[in-house]
């Protein structure tokens, strides 16, 4: 029987700056259009956190039957190494996405945006498809499409509209940087998982990019936020208090660039999680600031 100690492990803790980013990013922009609403904010972030927790059980669990976590280099799987049983872990993600359901149906009475009801529902429908069912498809390719989207585009547009209304041009490109970043996460777990993945069948983007590709790639998805920073500091300058994230990109985009293997690259999206939320914190400052200037 897994302890609580390995449950929380098998929620892959490390993830969690890819479900506060689009919640810190969106209530940036609610604040910019003065709008302080921190219950809702809450809300938002029960939503977020509780859908990453779900996500992370369903790809345990879903991988786990599968057979594909036998043989792994990375977070502790409890499926996969025998630790709890399947059906118990496929409940927890089933919890996960239960409380995430409830904490946003409450956010979206609060701000009569009722329409969010089906956004919601295709998250969670996408959560679990994403390594499970009979052809999911986190398999095919498609996970960093489904990432850009549901972290980058529905978490800080919808955090937003849930807020404030309607969001503004800044808000769309902070949307964007914040589905690229995330986006640059999954790459570099995947990049690191290429060879198990391959052997098993499970053809993620970075298997069918090869390893080359997926590393220039992930150098490309962390660095063009800061040119999205570059181009919304012309119209609004405190936007540019994004670029004191850009030391974070050093390290990382040197490791990929050069090489890193393995357990190496665990460090690597530790690192880009760090970079995300340091973007996300310092945009959503910048966001804030700039209805003052």
């Amino acid at each position: 029987m897994a302890t609580l100690a390995q449950w929380v492990e098998g929620a892959r803790p490390r993830t969690l700056p890819t479900a506060l980013s689009p919640v810190i990013a969106g209530t940036g922009a609610a604040i910019g259009h003065g709008v302080v609403a921190p219950g809702r904010a809450l809300l938002a972030l029960v939503v977020a956190v509780s859908l990453m927790i779900g996500v992370n059980y369903a790809n345990d669990y879903s991988d786990g039957i599968r057979g594909t976590d036998d043989d792994r280099v990375g977070p502790l799987r409890l499926v996969g190494s025998r630790l709890a049983a399947p059906s118990t872990v496929r409940t927890a993600a089933f919890f996960a996405f239960g409380l995430a359901g409830v904490a946003g149906l409450t956010l979206i009475s609060l701000s009569q945006q009722w329409w969010l009801i089906a956004v919601g529902a295709v998250s969670i429908v996408a959560a679990w498809f994403y390594t499970g069912g009979s052809h999911p498809y986190g398999y095919l390719g498609f996970g960093e499409i489904a990432v850009f989207v549901f972290y980058g585009l529905v978490g800080v547009l919808g955090t937003v509209l849930t807020q404030s209304g309607p969001p503004g041009a800044l808000a769309v490109v902070t949307a964007i940087g914040v589905g690229m970043l995330t986006s640059a996460v999954l790459v570099a777990n995947n990049l690191r998982d290429i060879p198990t993945d391959a052997a098993v069948g499970k053809r993620t983007l970075a298997v069918r990019m090869g390893d080359r590709d997926t590393r220039r790639l992930y150098a490309a998805l962390t660095l063009l936020p800061f040119l999205l920073s570059v181009g919304a500091g012309l119209r609004s300058w405190p936007m540019l208090l994004a670029l004191l994230a850009l030391p974070f990109a050093i390290l990382p985009i040197r490791d990929v660039l050069g090489g890193a293997e393995g357990k190496k690259l665990i460090r690597v999206l530790a690192q880009t999680g760090v970079l995300l939320l340091a973007w996300s914190v310092l945009t959503a400052i910048g966001l804030a600031v700039g209805r003052f200037v």
